[in-house]
């Protein structure tokens, strides 16, 4: 079948495939879902290199996440050319259209993940993304708490974020701001703010890379930020039993709701009384002079430098050694 949106028609093969077996939901429930938001889920990804989490087979099938844009991507669906880690290059799908979407939900994409950045440059990021990142013995709630304690934070760094629920146990909050500083500059800036806002809730929030010193806290996340790390755009569907999605939240609601409210039979209800809460995000874009003066501060006055980058990465300039401390402490030191 056909589906039409913003003036173009999209294919919608296999319509009555079930990609979630316990709901029942069809891959055409997705398609009507995202057509109910389309709007939204393009703002949340436009003009932004996007990797697509793809289960051509529903949840129950094998997923994989396609970086690369496949052969047969349609001429009005234009692409970028980012770099990984290791160097090498891949041209991904930029969407600038809400049929650009659709498109990619037929491929079977239930996550879009998107990169903090504009196809212009794309080595530098205008999103400022903070992963607030439940651990075992802590729930969304907790998320919540750190979450009103970390805009505080925010706003005395002269920054405003706008928080969605992950659509698992978490939260986002993301900060618009001026491409100005590279990858390594914004990771900095998002680790001296978890630092800022573990020292104002010690026994609820921690930085702490090894999940064996973390406790029952929420853990930001800051390896979120690294080059070549995404997190799932506003509106994704997430591949849990009941089809939850990422939802874009008001600050007043954040310790208010519960993330199973939202899925892809109640959002189309929520997006067409209030729209995309979100709208404005892009609107005004901020400085980070103060969060890596915070920085700064960290390391000349307190000690505290970089932190581990996830295992598949290169080795980078000042970071310390990726070897967990219960290790580290029967290892020789190195020379």
């Amino acid at each position: 079948m056909e589906l039409q949106i913003g003036g173009r028609a999209v294919r919608v093969t296999n319509p009555a495939k079930v990609y979630f077996p316990d709901a029942g939901y069809t891959k055409l429930d997705v398609a009507r879902y995202f057509e109910a938001v389309a709007p939204g889920a393009l703002r949340a990804v436009r003009d932004r290199p996007t990797t697509l989490q793809r289960f051509v087979d529903g949840i129950g099938g094998e997923a994989f996440y396609q970086k690369r844009v496949p052969r047969d991507l349609p001429d009005w669906i234009p692409s970028a050319r980012v770099t990984f880690p290791s160097g090498r290059p891949a041209d991904e799908m930029c969407p600038t259209e809400q049929a650009a979407v659709l498109w990619a939900v037929n491929r079977g994409t239930l996550t879009f993940h998107p990169w903090p950045v504009r196809s212009a440059d794309t080595d530098h990021p205008d999103e400022l993304r903070i992963d607030l990142d439940p651990q075992p013995g802590t729930d969304f709630s907790d998320a919540a708490r750190a979450a009103l304690e970390l805009r505080k934070v925010l706003t005395e760094l002269h920054l405003t974020g706008w928080p969605k629920t992950s659509g698992g146990r978490g939260l986002h909050v993301f900060v618009p701001i001026e491409p100005h500083w590279d990858f390594v500059e914004v990771r900095h800036a998002v680790i001296a703010i978890g630092r800022e806002l573990e020292r104002r809730m010690p026994d609820r929030v921690t930085t702490a890379w090894w999940k064996e010193e973390r406790g029952e806290r929420i853990f930001v996340d800051f390896n979120q930020t690294a080059r070549d790390r995404t997190i799932a755009a506003a509106y994704s569907v997430r591949p849990f039993p009941n089809a939850p999605v990422s939802a874009p939240l008001h600050w007043d609601e954040v310790n208010q709701v519960k993330p199973a409210q939202f899925d892809i039979t109640t959002m189309p209800a929520r997006y067409a009384e209030l729209g995309d809460v979100h709208a404005d995000m892009d609107a005004t874009r901020h400085d980070l002079t103060a969060a890596l003066a915070l920085w700064e501060q960290d390391v000349t006055e307190r000690g505290l430098g970089d932190m581990p980058y996830p295992p598949e990465y290169p080795k980078m300039p000042g970071e310390p050694k990726r070897v967990q401390p219960s290790r580290a402490k029967h290892e020789p030191d190195e020379e």
